[in-house]
């Protein structure tokens, strides 16, 4: 996975837990691709100082990735739904009954709000 895709969604699982000028840092830079003097200039601190957060913010991401595991978990349930929506499919391909139809047809709704 590209670093800036995954800090990114390690940023919507974890960002509450660093501070907030961490937060902001990661956020103006991963999310809205502003460069470090840009970052530096917004908030009054040196290109280095807007370095220094960055990985420090970086460091503690993964820190907290690495002991809870939520984007290791999330994707092991993304694709297991995406197993169980095959599944479904092939049982609806399958069936000619209307019912198991329409009700297959409401669980692949349900599940591919969750992917």
């Amino acid at each position: 996975m590209d670093k800036y895709v995954e800090i990114s969604i390690l940023l919507q699982i974890y960002g509450k837990l660093l501070t907030k000028k961490q937060l902001n840092v990661l956020d103006n830079y991963y999310n809205d691709n502003l460069s470090l003097s840009e970052i530096a200039e917004n908030n009054n601190i040196s290109r280095q100082g807007v370095r220094d957060l960055l990985k420090k913010g970086e460091d503690k991401l993964f820190e907290y990735e690495e002991k809870l595991e939520i984007m290791k978990k999330m994707k092991k349930n993304e694709q297991t739904i995406k197993t169980i929506l095959a599944q479904l499919n092939k049982i609806g391909d399958n069936s000619s009954d209307k019912k198991v139809e329409k009700i297959l047809n409401d669980i692949q709704k349900e599940l591919r709000v969750l992917v």
